[in-house]
């Protein structure tokens, strides 16, 4: 006696005598049978008889004039369904009688059937909900009328004492950590238990199981706010666990899953990510059982998404040194004064680092806060390997192509330089990877640290647009110092009394070539853009920022550089230029100043001078911003 499945959301059973051949074809809930080969020797002829709940088709159909019984060929096949499951074994049967001539019986099959009803599901309609057998849960879409289900990576952490990320722990240990994988639900319906030798497992590819772990709970019913323990949820699947057997409840039951994301999408890997469960029926005496159902589900990985500076901030932080109280007061006020919160990274947390951008993460590691790092095995990385190299647009429109959350912006090196520096391969794969907000590689290997953000930012505006891209401009800078020459102020001086305007500024032809090479990459990045973002010359706002070029002709900020800021809002923390005085104001204060009130932005000019600027970096290398999420729905991108 053996049983036989199709594949399908609800499988059927079939328990055969010995002359009757079964085999599973791809036709929605039902079996085909096949005659040639199983009937009595000399049969001709037969007909079929069922119980109420079992349907059949005769496949080729019969002429429609002939009266039973059918007339039996090489082709005949008997397409069996049932539209139910079963409540206990073996409760319906069909029968099939075989004949010579019409009326010599020479054989009959009873066949008892018995229907289960097998459906792993998830939330495929991204409605927070996990559906009962959605017909696309085996696939993935994208857009607004897409369909897949999502799966977050686990990279936070539940702990606040012996902090790691929670995917590099096999195992739940708090029912918080539940709520950072994603649902699944094994639903059955049939007899109690299945026949001897028939069993339930649940399985991964080898590829994806560097991916995702499965946890199960032993119960059919949980509280989620109910303290649980690493042995109310055990692992099912991961790197060690391909395959493994689930309970099959019996009756109508339900079992929930858990599905926990291990890694962002990158170049070796998609983000898509297929779990299947299979039922498996046993083979002959020292043969492994065979499969012959299986149901699928698809989880897509989230994606690993920047939020620009046009998105509402949430908590501010910033590194605590021994030399950086005047940089603290300020980024304190300006904090302070616009409603949020600061998180200050003290000297035994940040390992002595000041540059927030670099993010000391094992401090900040917790709850809904982790991390992702990328290791560049063998190859030497650069500065441009650092976070103020990194940065991302707010939504644009580029020739009709909407990104509506934004594109990612890092600097490399010139198209056609042949020794520059550039931002790590493996770090380039992975931003790329991500698909969501596609990358603008601008030139930034002119620059000494070689940072985005020594030349570029962008605040929020408020018209159509949303925002302003705002650009270093030595050609803007020059302008305002011919400005105070022009109008009688050239001798008005720099840096507390130390450098004038006439003399060490407008008089110096090195420095003036050195900011004629600067605006030259600051332009060409400029156009790159407006091209890749779409913008016009008004979205674009100059500010007056010379540079000083050093050794390989690369570039550092002559004076503290203003477009490397925090914005917070309709507040701006921007580095305190020190500029010449005229009427005891700072003009290039007075300059920026009149330039962000147009958009409705107030400024706050913080002194990082000593404990940033002379070290190569200024406000926004010092601080860091966590941020509301987008409210658009990645998965709802148009790919």
């Amino acid at each position: 006696m053996a049983f036989v499945f199709r594949g399908g959301v609800r499988p059927l059973v079939l328990n055969r005598l010995s002359f009757l051949s079964l085999k599973a074809v791809n036709s929605y809930y039902s079996i085909a049978t096949e005659f040639n080969g199983s009937a009595p020797p000399s049969s001709k002829y037969f007909s079929v008889q069922c119980s109420p709940r079992v349907q059949y088709r005769i496949t080729p159909p019969p002429p429609e004039s002939r009266t039973l019984p059918t007339t039996l060929n090489g082709n005949t096949m008997l397409l069996i369904t049932m539209d139910t499951a079963s409540e206990v074994g073996n409760d319906s049967k069909l029968s099939v009688m075989y004949y010579g001539e019409k009326t010599e019986v020479l054989g009959k099959a009873v066949v008892h059937l018995t229907a289960v009803e097998i459906s792993l599901d998830v939330d495929a309609d991204r409605d927070g909900q996990v559906e009962r057998n959605n017909p696309n849960k085996g696939s993935w879409m994208w857009g607004p009328n897409g369909h897949g289900a999502i799966l977050l990576v686990n990279c936070d952490s539940e702990h606040t004492y012996g902090k790691r990320r929670d995917s590099e722990c096999a195992e739940v240990t708090r029912v918080s950590d539940l709520k950072d994988m994603s649902p699944m639900v094994l639903r059955t319906s049939g007899p109690a238990k299945l026949p001897e030798g028939y069993k339930l497992t649940m399985h991964i590819s080898q590829g994806d199981a560097e991916s995702v772990r499965v946890f199960r709970t032993r119960s059919t019913a949980e509280n989620l706010f109910y303290k649980s323990f690493v042995k109310d949820y055990p692992l099912v699947l991961g790197s060690e666990d391909l395959s493994k057997e689930v309970p099959y409840l019996g009756g109508n039951a339900e079992m929930n899953f858990y599905v926990e994301g291990l890694r962002f999408p990158d170049k070796d890997f998609e983000g898509l990510i297929s779990i299947s469960l299979s039922l498996l029926e046993p083979s002959s005496q020292g043969f492994p059982e065979t499969p012959i159902f299986t149901d699928r589900v698809m989880f897509r990985v989230a994606p690993w998404i920047m939020t620009p500076n046009t998105l509402n901030p949430v908590e501010v932080f910033v590194c605590s040194t021994s030399d950086n109280y005047q940089f603290l007061k300020g980024m304190r006020r300006l904090v302070e004064n616009s409603g949020y919160k600061l998180k200050v990274c003290h000297e035994y947390m940040n390992r002595g680092d000041r540059w927030m951008q670099d993010f000391p993460y094992d401090v900040l590691l917790g709850p809904d806060f982790g991390y992702v790092t990328r290791t560049a095995y063998n190859v030497e990385v650069s500065s441009l390997d650092s976070f103020g190299n990194l940065e991302v647009s707010p939504p644009v429109i580029v020739n009709g192509k909407i990104y509506p959350l934004g594109r990612i912006i890092i600097g490399v090196a010139f198209p056609t330089a042949t020794k520059g520096r550039n931002m790590t391969k493996v770090v380039q794969d992975f931003l790329w990877a991500q698909k969501v907000q596609e990358p603008i590689a601008l030139f930034s290997d002119w620059l000494l640290v070689g940072h985005v953000d020594e030349f570029m930012t962008f605040v929020p505006a408020p018209d159509k647009k949303g925002f302003r891209l705002l650009l270093a401009s030595p050609d803007a800078g020059y302008k305002l110092f011919r400005g105070l020459q022009n109008n009688g102020h050239g001798q008005a001086k720099m840096f507390d009394g130390r450098i004038s305007v006439k003399d060490e500024i407008l008089s110096d032809d090195k420095l003036r070539a050195e900011n004629n090479y600067v605006q030259s990459c600051i332009d060409w990045n400029r156009d790159v853009l407006k091209r890749e973002l779409g913008l016009d010359d008004d979205d674009i706002i100059d500010l007056p920022i010379l540079f000083h070029v050093m050794e390989e002709n690369r570039a550092v900020a002559y004076y503290p550089d203003m477009v490397n800021m925090v914005v917070l809002g309709k507040n701006l923390g921007i580095p305190k230029p020190f500029g010449p005085k005229v009427d005891g104001r700072c003009a290039l204060e007075a300059e920026m100043t009149s330039l962000m009130e147009g958009l409705g932005l107030s400024c706050t000019y913080i002194d990082d001078f000593a404990s940033y600027h002379k070290l190569l970096g200024e406000v926004h290398c010092g601080s860091n911003v966590r941020r509301e999420p987008f409210s658009f729905k990645w998965w709802n991108l148009e790919m």
